[in-house]
């Protein structure tokens, strides 16, 4: 059979790159520059798939990534979560001592914040942790250093300064699978994602919000972002527990209808699982 293609924003070592190839084990892995780029080659049938992050423990959601899912036409076909083990990584022959630059994606710079804060170290973004720590191996500066995953170390002969350097013990992201058909990558239907749009009316989003819980459903999230074609208008990301194909699940979707003005399913897959 021929392999899944398998979209990922990064370079080979990302922390997007590891979870894709955990999760897709014998897919090959196509490196874009961008969370879009990596989105769109799925949209377009490039790839199978692509692993995106949606949202990291410590640092909360990734708006680029739930943006995406809100103009784009990509279902959510399962979510992992990957732990993440932030290390300071610099050129062979280095110490911590002489460092006085890092350099990494925003979200990890904000996960290790309290450390690079302690040790005075200057902050600078890159567009990916990989990318980081592969600007530090051609750079060759002994100032300079990446914050970054084992394996990228590995990739790239860094080595590694200090170990665990994010500021949470349990530093996870959360990844979804986001592919053209909704349907999941394993075989039962325990939890959804939806994007909701709320009339401009007075009650209406407390009475959206009620019938999802007295539908059953357990809401476990739910984040706003602007709307950019309207000011001040906002839409709702919503995560939920349950298989929405049930009698009681299309009722809570018909009586949504009455109080949204956009109600869309992106997706009915497994619960969270964790990557080893």
């Amino acid at each position: 059979m021929e392999k899944k293609k398998i979209a990922y924003s990064g370079v080979q070592g990302a922390y997007g790159n590891i979870a894709a190839a955990k999760i897709f084990p014998d897919g090959e892995m196509i490196s874009f520059s961008s969370f879009r780029k990596a989105y769109e080659a799925a949209e377009s049938g490039e790839c199978d798939y692509a692993v995106l992050p949606i949202e990291n423990s410590y640092a909360g959601d990734v708006a680029q990534v739930t943006d995406l899912l809100y103009g784009g036409s990509l279902y959510i076909v399962g979510i992992y979560e990957l732990p993440i083990q932030h290390n300071l990584l610099g050129i062979r022959g280095t110490t911590k001592e002489q460092i006085t630059k890092v350099y990494s994606h925003p979200q990890a710079l904000d996960q290790c914040g309290e450390y690079i804060y302690r040790n005075g170290f200057e902050r600078r973004v890159a567009t990916n942790t990989a990318v980081a720590a592969k600007e530090v191996a051609l750079l060759k500066d002994p100032t300079m250093a990446a914050i970054a995953s084992e394996e990228t170390a590995k990739l790239y002969g860094l080595q590694i300064l200090e170990r665990s350097i994010n500021e949470s013990a349990f530093n996870t992201t959360r990844f979804v699978v986001l592919a053209i058909k909704n349907e999941p990558l394993i075989d039962t239907k325990e939890a959804f994602s939806m994007i909701m749009i709320v009339q401009n009316k007075a009650g209406a989003f407390a009475k959206a919000i009620s019938a999802i819980g007295d539908a059953g459903y357990n809401m476990r999230a739910i984040h706003s972002r602007p709307m950019r074609s309207l000011a001040w208008s906002y839409y709702f990301y919503i995560e939920g527990e349950g298989n929405l194909t049930t009698d009681e699940g299309r009722q809570m979707l018909k009586t949504l209808e009455e109080y949204c003005e956009r109600v869309s399913i992106i997706g009915n897959y497994a619960a969270d699982r964790m990557l080893e």
